[in-house]
């Protein structure tokens, strides 16, 4: 089911045409990867879902329905420039952001305690944010944008400044979120973590959609006909090898260009004079694929 749709936004500053007539559907449920270069329109598209801007022309609809200023007290926005009120206490500006998208009071001072509590916080609630470091001041942002509980939650660049360890706590919890219903767009022009979390990209250069669709149909939309491969001893066989080597215990291991009909006849042509000990297909991965897509673009 589509949560959100956006159709065939235009949107401009002056001479510079920053959207090109982007459409994509985000699914109910999933998590949607927003990706591109540094000034490729992305967070010009989330401005535009969340209406800090209007686009020139096109629309976009929310459940069905044009988006209306009131649907985006459902959602959740963390912004790649992080900003908090430095001179408020933390568990006083959580509740205070919490109350503008409509939680009580009193909704909003539990769930702040059990969100502080959660991310090792609590000892910080009374304290001023300026006291914080800049991991924590992070922490606390994600929980503001997270705290009223919303149906869409839109992240930018949400790992960035964190250290391995508090990167993974935030992960853990955008899977939480996932699980207890919330639809996630991700924006990224870092592809580490695009394959394992995403269940959907789009990937935009210079002001369009250039790729969409689930990662590993992409990746296999663009696969190379590498294949790595282990086997007793080296086929005997007319084979365009890139890597070889003989492994310590004897077995002959290589990577090979096969364009030759289908992975099963070269598996069939091997185990004609070799047995096979292990054969995968190498598919690229994102980073590569985000790569060659912006520079043929």
């Amino acid at each position: 089911m589509g949560l959100l749709t956006i159709n065939h936004i235009n949107k401009s500053f002056g001479n510079l045409h920053v959207l090109n007539d982007v459409s994509l559907k985000i699914c109910q449920g999933g998590i949607f990867g927003l990706l591109g270069p540094n000034g490729a329109g992305k967070t010009t598209l989330i401005r535009l879902i969340t209406k800090i801007l209007l686009p020139d022309s096109g629309n976009i609809r929310y459940k069905d329905n044009e988006l209306k200023d009131e649907d985006v007290n459902r959602f959740g926005y963390l912004p790649e420039e992080r900003g908090l009120y430095k001179k408020m206490q933390v568990q006083e500006h959580l509740v205070y952001l919490a109350r503008l998208k409509g939680m009580s009071g009193k909704d909003a001072k539990k769930k702040s305690l059990e969100m502080l509590d959660k991310f090792g916080l609590t000892p910080w609630a009374k304290k001023n944010i300026e006291n914080l470091s800049k991991g924590m001041q992070q922490k606390v942002q994600f929980i503001a944008t997270v705290l009223h509980e919303p149906d869409l939650i839109i992240l930018d660049e949400p790992f960035s400044g964190f250290d391995p360890v508090n990167a993974i706590t935030i992960k853990e919890e955008i899977f939480e979120l996932q699980k207890k219903g919330a639809t996630i767009i991700y924006s990224t022009h870092r592809m580490e973590t695009v394959e394992e979390m995403c269940d959907h990209i789009a990937l935009i250069n210079k002001s369009r959609i250039i790729l969409e669709g689930e990662p590993e149909k992409i990746r296999k939309t663009y696969r190379q006909n590498i294949f790595a491969l282990e086997t007793d001893k080296k086929p005997d066989m007319h084979l365009d090898i890139l890597e070889e080597e003989i492994s310590k215990t004897g077995t002959w291991k290589g990577r090979v260009r096969w364009a030759d009909t289908s992975p099963n006849h070269l598996l069939h042509e091997i185990m004609k004079s070799a047995t096979v000990l292990a054969f995968n297909e190498e598919l690229p991965g994102i980073h590569e694929i985000f790569i060659r897509s912006v520079k043929e673009a």
